[in-house]
C-alpha cells in the first residue's frame, strides 16, 4: 500500500518526465489542485502549456476535456444545452465539455466575454445553471486555463474580476539547453503525454484535498499573510489590491504546498514562495510607477517589493 507522500511523489515524477525541468510549476500546479482552485498558465506559443494540463489529467483516472477557445464560441458550447427527443417528446440535457475533472481552457483569451463569464462562473459555483436547472459539476474539478500574453490580435482580455477566480497563475518559460535535448529525443510517432500511466484515481484527489486541510496554520502566521494582503491595499505602487478571495486562496495554496512538502503545519516560506503566483495576476500596478515592462512583469516586480517590507514571524 503506498502512502500519501509516495503517492504524490509518484504523481509529480510521471508528470515531471513530460514536463522537463519545469519542477516548480508542476509543483505549483498540484498546490492548485489539491487546495481545490484553478490554474492560469500565460506563456509564449509552444512551451508546454498544454502539454502540463493534459499531462495532469493522464497522471490520475479521471474524465478529461479540452475546449479550443474561439471568437464564435457561445456559453451553451461549453456548458451544453436542452435538445428536443422527438421519441420522448421532451427535451433532455446534453452536457458540454465543462462536465469533466480536469477541463483544458485553450487560450481562454480567444473568446467572448460573455462565454469567458460562462466558464469563471462555473469555476466559482461549481455548478451551471441551463434553463432554469441546476447541474452539479463532477469532483474533483479543475480548470487549467491557457492565455498568450504576446500575441493581442483577436483576442479579449480577462478582467481583473474574472482574473480572481484562479487561483493560482504560472509561467512555464522556455527549457535550458540540456531539457531541451531530452524533449527532442523523446519524440515518437507516441507522444510522451500518451505514454502515461495514471498512477491515482479522482477519488484520491478528493482524500488529499480534504487531508490538505488539516494542515495547521499558526497564529503568527495568519497575522503575516493578512498584513501582506493589507500592505498591497495600502501601497502607492498598486491601484489594485489583494481581495478577500486573494487571502483565502493564499491560505489554502499555503496549506495544500505544506502537505506536498510532507508537513502537517505552514511555515513562512509556504506563504513567501506563493505569494507572487497567488498575487500577481489579482493585482493592478499604479501608471506612474510604470516601467515599460510587460503588465505580470510590473506586478511581481511590485509584490517583491513589497515583501521586503513586511515582517516575517519567527
Amino acid at each position: 500500500m503506498i502512502s500519501t507522500a509516495g503517492k504524490l511523489e509518484q504523481l509529480q515524477r510521471t508528470i515531471e518526465s513530460v514536463i522537463r525541468g519545469k519542477s516548480d510549476v508542476v509543483e505549483l500546479a498540484l498546490v492548485t489542485m489539491i487546495a481545490g482552485g484553478h490554474l492560469l498558465i500565460e506563456d509564449v506559443p509552444g512551451v508546454g502549456k498544454t502539454t502540463l494540463a493534459q499531462a495532469m489529467a493522464r497522471s490520475f483516472d479521471c474524465s478529461f476535456q479540452r475546449i479550443q477557445f474561439t471568437s464564435d464560441m457561445l456559453p451553451s458550447d461549453i456548458l451544453g444545452l436542452e435538445v428536443f427527443n422527438q421519441q420522448q417528446s421532451s427535451f433532455e440535457f446534453k452536457p458540454g465539455p465543462i462536465f469533466a475533472n480536469v477541463v483544458l481552457a485553450d487560450e481562454i483569451n480567444r473568446t467572448t466575454p460573455k462565454t469567458q463569464s460562462a466558464l469563471l462562473e462555473a469555476m466559482a459555483e461549481g455548478h451551471v445553471t441551463v434553463e432554469q436547472v441546476t447541474y452539479k459539476l463532477p469532483r474533483p474539478f479543475i480548470v487549467l486555463a491557457t492565455q498568450n500574453p504576446i500575441e493581442h490580435h483577436g483576442t479579449y482580455p480577462l478582467p481583473e474580476s474574472q482574473m480572481d477566480r484562479f487561483m493560482m497563475r504560472v509561467r512555464m518559460g522556455y527549457p535550458d539547453l540540456e531539457d531541451e535535448k531530452v524533449i527532442l529525443r523523446q519524440q515518437t510517432f507516441n507522444s510522451a503525454v500518451e505514454r502515461l500511466v495514471p498512477v491515482m484515481h479522482s477519488d484520491d484527489v478528493l482524500e488529499l484535498q480534504r487531508e490538505a486541510r488539516d494542515a495547521v496554520v499558526d497564529e503568527s502566521l495568519l497575522d503575516y499573510l493578512i498584513r501582506i494582503v493589507r500592505a498591497t491595499r495600502q501601497s502607492d505602487l498598486l491601484d489594485l489590491g489583494v481581495s478577500p478571495r486573494g487571502s483565502l486562496s493564499l491560505y489554502h495554496a499555503a496549506q495544500a504546498m505544506a502537505f506536498i512538502e510532507g508537513r502537517d503545519y505552514v511555515i513562512p516560506d509556504d506563504i513567501k514562495r506563493l505569494v507572487v503566483p497567488v498575487f500577481a495576476h489579482r493585482i493592478v500596478v499604479n501608471s506612474r510607477y510604470s516601467t515599460g515592462m510587460r503588465r505580470s512583469d510590473e506586478a511581481e516586480a511590485a509584490l517583491q517589493e513589497i515583501l521586503k517590507t513586511v515582517n516575517v514571524p519567527l
